[in-house]
C-alpha cells in the first residue's frame, strides 16, 4: 500500500456521516484508516471491561463492511509511538481526525501535532460529535454559559437545518488505500478478555422521542434511548440523531442532547473541573470519607431500597436510570459526606455509557459544586423518592427482591440525622 494520508477513528466509530473521514476521501486518493488502542488509557481499566469489547466487535463490524482488500488497521501503544514509526514507514502528507475536547484528548492531540510538523506533515481536525463546540454559543459578551436554560435558548436561536446536513463519507470509501495485508491487535494481545457484560441495543424510535418526556422518569419504564454508549463512540451521527429529535413536537429529547454539549463546553473552558470543583468554595467541604460506608454503597448495601436498585442495577449491567443516578449520587455526598470524585471515579469505572464531562457534571450537580447545580440544601429524601419514581416498587422488586425481608440491611443512616449534618458541614465549608 502506498498511502497519501491517514484517518485516525476515535469516538467516531462509522464509515457514514463521519466529517473528518469525508474530507480526508474527499482530498485524497489513498488513505490508511486507523485506530490506536491507547496504552496509556487501557491501562487503567479492567481486563474485563466491555467498553474495549465494545469498540473492538465495532472494528471487526467496520472492516467486515469494508471487504478484505480495504481494512482499518489496529494498533495498540501510544499514539506518539505509533505515528512516528507510521510517518516512518509512509510518504504521508496529511493526518485527519475528528475533534475530542477532554483534556487529556487536547494534550494527546497537541503532541502528535508537534510530531507530524516536524516533518511537515498537517494535522486537520474536524467537528463532529457535537452540533456546536467550544465558543460556538457563548454569551453575548463571548463569556461562556455557566447556566443550562440561557445556553438551550441560544443554541436554539443559533440552530438552522444546515447544521445537520450529513458528510457522505460512505460515497467516497474506493479512496481508502488498499492493502495487502492487515494490522490487526486482538484482545488477548492487549491484556484483555471478551466482556461477561454486554452494552445495551439502543432506541430512537418516533414514540419513545414522543412519549419521552413522560416516561423518562420512571425507571422501571423502558422510556429512554441507551444511546449513551453509541454517542460516546461515534456508532452514529449526531446529526442523525438531532434530525429524528426534530420530528417531533416534543422537544424534550432534543434538550436532553443539548445537556450533552453544554456539558462538553464547560469541560472544554473549564479543564480544570475533571478533579476541581468549579464552585471553588467547595474545596472546603470537610467530608468523611468513611470507606466502610463507600464500599456498601457501592454493592447497594444501604439499606434504602431505591439506592440499593440503582447500584446494583449499575454493577449488575453497567447502566443506571439517570433519575436514580440523581438520588444515589445525592446520597453518596450529602447522606454519606463522601467526595464527589469517589463517586465519579466509581460511576466511571462501571458505567458503559460513561463520558467525562457529563460524569464530572453531573456529581458536581449532585454535590452542589458545579455549573447550573443543584442548591447544597437541595437533599433528596431516598424513601419519599420511592413514591414519586417508583410507586408499585416494580424497580426495587427487580433489582433489592429481599427488601422487605429481615435479611435486607438496615438503613446505614437516619435521613433527618444525615440532612442535619450535611447541611451543618456545608454551612461550616461555605461560611468560611
Amino acid at each position: 500500500m502506498n498511502p497519501k494520508a491517514i484517518f485516525w477513528f476515535r469516538r467516531d466509530l462509522r464509515l457514514n456521516d463521519n466529517h473528518g473521514l469525508f474530507t480526508a476521501l474527499a482530498q485524497h486518493s489513498s488513505v490508511l484508516p486507523i485506530f490506536i488502542f491507547d496504552s496509556e488509557i487501557l491501562e487503567k481499566l479492567p481486563k474485563n471491561d466491555a467498553r474495549v469489547s465494545f469498540i473492538y466487535q465495532r472494528l471487526k463490524t467496520l472492516n467486515k463492511s469494508l471487504g478484505a482488500n480495504r481494512q482499518i488497521q489496529t494498533f495498540h501503544g501510544t499514539p506518539k509511538d505509533i505515528f512516528t514509526k507510521l510517518i516512518t514507514d509512509h510518504a504521508i502528507k496529511a493526518v485527519y481526525t475528528n475533534h475530542d475536547y477532554e483534556p487529556y484528548a487536547t494534550n494527546r492531540d497537541l503532541g502528535i501535532k508537534n510530531v507530524l510538523n516536524q516533518k511537515k506533515i498537517e494535522f486537520k481536525t474536524l467537528k463532529d460529535q457535537v452540533i456546536f463546540e467550544k465558543s460556538e454559543v457563548t454569551k453575548d459578551d463571548g463569556s461562556p454559559y455557566k447556566v443550562y436554560t440561557p445556553y438551550s435558548k441560544k443554541w436554539l436561536g443559533h440552530f438552522n437545518k444546515n447544521y445537520i446536513a450529513p458528510y457522505p463519507s460512505e460515497t467516497l470509501l474506493e479512496n481508502l488505500v488498499e492493502i495487502k495485508e492487515q494490522q490487526w491487535v486482538s484482545l488477548e494481545s492487549m491484556g484483555f478478555v471478551e466482556a461477561d457484560s454486554k452494552i445495551a441495543a439502543y432506541e430512537i424510535k418516533a414514540d419513545l422521542i414522543d412519549s419521552y418526556e413522560e416516561n423518562r422518569n420512571t425507571p422501571s419504564v423502558a422510556g429512554t434511548s441507551r444511546l449513551g454508549p453509541y454517542l460516546r463512540f461515534g456508532f452514529l451521527s449526531i446529526r442523525s440523531i438531532v434530525k429524528n429529535a426534530l420530528k417531533s413536537s416534543n422537544n424534550t429529547f432534543l434538550k436532553e442532547l443539548i445537556w450533552r454539549e453544554f456539558f462538553m463546553q464547560i469541560l472544554w473552558h473549564f479543564p480544570q473541573t475533571v478533579t476541581q470543583s468549579f464552585k471553588p468554595q467547595y474545596e472546603a467541604i470537610k467530608w468523611r470519607n468513611n470507606k466502610e460506608e463507600f464500599e456498601r454503597w457501592c454493592q447497594g448495601k444501604t439499606g434504602y431500597p431505591l439506592v440499593d436498585a440503582g447500584m446494583r442495577e449499575l454493577n449488575q449491567t453497567g447502566f443506571m436510570h439517570n433519575r436514580v443516578r440523581m438520588l444515589v449520587g445525592s446520597f453518596l455526598c450529602k447522606h454519606l459526606l463522601i467526595d464527589w470524585r469517589w463517586g465519579e471515579a466509581y460511576f466511571a469505572q462501571k458505567l458503559h455509557d460513561f463520558e467525562l464531562s457529563s460524569n464530572v457534571s453531573n456529581w458536581q450537580w449532585v454535590a452542589g459544586c458545579g455549573v447550573d447545580a443543584a442548591p447544597y440544601f437541595r437533599i433528596f429524601n431516598p424513601t419519599t423518592q420511592i413514591a414519586k419514581f417508583d410507586k408499585d416498587h416494580d424497580y426495587i422488586k427487580k433489582w433489592v427482591p429481599e427488601y422487605q425481608e429481615l435479611t435486607y440491611p438496615k438503613q446505614m443512616v437516619d435521613h433527618k440525622f444525615a440532612r442535619e449534618r450535611c447541611l451543618e458541614t456545608y454551612k461550616a465549608a461555605l461560611n468560611r
